[in-house]
């Protein structure tokens, strides 16, 4: 992971709501139309995913219980779009934030979106953990979603085993700079479109097509605020994670 390159966060020039646009960003035409998102999927796309159906494997009894194997998850996206919250939602601990009130200073750079009541950003990282079974405990980290945060990502991402990208269907430029960083990185990863007042702005077909990612990613629909919704989703990107390893192996 030391090789991997931050994501090339765009620098969003003053000027509120628009300056953040994908057309402002991407240098994309302002003209209307469909969601066009990213240039393509990668280059050579692994093949389709599909969910494991190996069984959990089960201690023998009169042995001691080895200790749960600890395994890094990040949980990324773009700014405002529910990283802190699905951290909370399922952390079985108190979950370590580091949230700052939003100032004057961020308006026409921090675009939360229309539909937020966010006031308040995260500065640094989110941190919780949750225990899967006798044998799996998932570390749960949160990356910054700000563009000056960006050079955080290569230390947040170093030893993760998969990733949970979060996605606003209504704000779907926001989350490309993730799904790049993964893709480069070659870390296993699921798109989770949070479904913000309990819809969606777009199908999930239409979503996949727009942010041009192949068969091989998982793309679900959660609720950050539901702790089973988010329980969900990270057991796909766990299986995720077990599916590239088995195929890593087997290579």
């Amino acid at each position: 992971m030391d090789s991997v390159r931050s994501p090339e966060w765009p620098v969003a020039p003053l000027g509120g709501v628009a300056a953040n646009s994908a057309a402002a960003r991407y240098g994309m035409s302002s003209g209307t139309g469909p969601i066009v998102g990213r240039a393509g999927p990668p280059p050579t796309a692994p093949p389709p995913y599909r969910p494991s159906s190996g069984a959990a494997s089960v201690p023998s009894p009169g042995k001691p219980a080895a200790p749960p194997i600890p395994v890094k998850i990040l949980v990324a996206g773009g700014f405002g779009v529910g990283k802190t919250t699905t951290v909370g939602a399922i952390s079985e601990i108190a979950p370590l934030t580091t949230e700052a009130e939003m100032t004057t200073a961020g308006i026409g750079v921090d675009d939360p979106g229309a539909r937020s009541t966010k006031t308040t950003t995260t500065v640094a990282m989110d941190f919780g953990c949750v225990t899967i079974d006798r044998s799996l405990k998932l570390y749960l980290f949160g990356t910054p979603g700000q563009t000056r945060f960006g050079f955080m990502w290569d230390d947040l991402a170093r030893g993760a085993l998969g990733a949970l990208v979060v996605v606003d269907s209504a704000r779907l430029d926001d989350c490309f700079p993730a799904i790049d960083f993964f893709e480069r990185a070659g870390l296993p990863f699921v798109v989770g479109v949070n479904a913000f007042d309990g819809r969606l702005a777009l199908e999930l077909g239409e979503i996949r097509w727009a942010l041009a990612i192949g068969d091989h990613v998982p793309l679900v629909q959660f609720d950050a605020r539901d702790r089973l919704s988010v329980r969900d989703a990270l057991l796909v990107v766990l299986d995720r994670a077990l599916d590239r390893a088995t195929r890593d192996r087997r290579a």
